[in-house]
């Protein structure tokens, strides 16, 4: 059995009932993990990503989903304002790690609007004693820790080129390698990945200092690896990702992808006509927009039948329809992936203000939670395609409870 299995219409159901996953058969699970009992460190996991909102992320949720990894960002800005262990990011998190799951922390430095400060500065003592803050809260508890969210977007244009952002990132990174080692010694369960990259398939945003970003990763003993997020219009966009960041890797390094997906193939067709077939079905005008469905959807939730109706008779998205096995799979087969997560539900923000030049983040969500009313069993409702192949995807070894072990300092 391989993964063609998923593209014959076998169910999520029948892969799970027989205790292994298209993956599992494909080739032989690197991580040790779940075999010899010994913690090992993660490879190529699928877990489920929040971003900075867990509100609608429920661990109900994450059992359907046979999920044993979770994810979320914590904007720094919120430190300070009150016990770093009731911040909702980080509060789930623990929780999480308290149930048996794989966790990743993201930590996000919003510089749209400002320079970043000098080493030495006022300015940069505060961000660092923020950075131990939350060291002080979750190292030893969270599986991974990313030093960075998307450095790159969360900067000021002029700054993208570095040297400025390089050598901020750098010295908080080597500030929480320092205090990792001071109070871990012995060592330690929490793992240290640079942030994520963006816009890799642009040549544009491949510049020196997204060289010297990969050089540092490359450089430092400490950091375990690098972060992408390939929001992409297709895998060949996804792939130069892949061919960019894998080739500077240590050999002992690994990536991580804790946000992906084709929000920008979604994008392209938000003015198209709904399908034709799917106007006469449910008696809808033919010359409704994509996005003003959307809209309606949020409005006025639709059945679960009905959104997945429209989803599949949507060409653009039903030709994709397996985007999320195919992409993990070249994750997998680069043999250098540590995790990737992909989003558990329709966060509040995604559903604000649709139009049609809003991304339709929603179409992403392995959760229907804003756009399909509760199910007749109580639970929410599902983008199928998503839910039955993130199920398909999960391995024996990656499920909880998760023990990666510990790392040197």
């Amino acid at each position: 059995m391989s993964r063609r299995c998923l593209l014959l219409g076998a169910s999520a159901a029948a892969f799970l009932a027989a205790g292994c996953s298209a993956e599992e058969k494909r080739a032989p699970d690197e991580s040790g993990a779940g075999r010899s009992g010994r913690g090992a460190a993660p490879s190529g996991a699928l877990g489920a990503n929040f971003n900075e909102d867990p509100r609608d992320v429920s661990f109900a949720q994450l059992r359907g989903l046979s999920a044993g990894w979770l994810r979320g960002f914590l904007p720094m800005r919120e430190v300070g304002k009150g016990p770093l262990e009731r911040q909702r990011a980080v509060a789930t998190l623990l929780d999480a790690h308290g149930q048996g799951y794989g966790t990743v922390l993201s930590l996000k430095f919003p510089y749209h609007e400002r320079a970043f400060p000098a080493v030495g500065s006022a300015l940069m003592d505060a961000e660092l004693a923020r950075v131990e803050k939350v060291a002080s809260a979750v190292l030893d508890k969270v599986d991974i820790l990313v030093i960075g969210n998307e450095p790159f977007i969360e900067s000021r244009r002029a700054d993208r080129g570095g040297p400025d952002l390089n050598a901020f990132y750098e010295h908080l990174a080597q500030h929480l390698v320092s205090y990792r080692r001071k109070h871990y010694a012995q060592g330690c369960r929490t793992r240290l990945y640079m942030g994520a990259l963006n816009h890799l398939d642009d040549p544009a945003w491949r510049t020196a200092a997204t060289r010297r970003w990969m050089e540092f990763v490359h450089g430092t003993r400490e950091i375990e690896g690098v972060d992408i997020h390939p929001h992409v219009a297709s895998l060949d966009a996804a792939q130069q990702y892949l061919d960019y960041v894998v080739p500077l890797l240590r050999a002992d390094q690994r990536f991580l992808a804790t946000e992906f997906s084709l929000v920008l193939d979604w994008s392209a067709h938000m003015r198209d006509r709904i399908p034709a077939r799917f106007a006469r079905r449910y008696g809808i005008d033919p010359d409704t927009r994509v996005w003003e469905l959307l809209r309606s959807a949020v409005r006025n939730p639709f059945p679960e039948q009905k959104w997945n109706a429209f989803l599949s008779m949507c060409p653009w998205f039903s030709r994709n329809r397996h985007y999320l096995a195919d992409q993990v799979e070249r994750f997998r087969d680069t043999g250098k992936l540590a995790v990737a997560t992909y989003g558990v539900a329709q966060a509040e923000a995604m559903v604000r203000d649709i139009g049609p030049d809003k991304r339709p983040w929603l179409l992403n969500s392995l959760y229907a939670t804003r756009t399909v009313r509760k199910r007749a069993d109580g639970e929410d409702g599902r983008t199928q395609a998503w839910f039955e192949d993130f199920r398909a995807l999960q391995r024996r070894s990656d499920r909880r409870p998760v023990d990666t072990g510990t790392t040197d300092t």
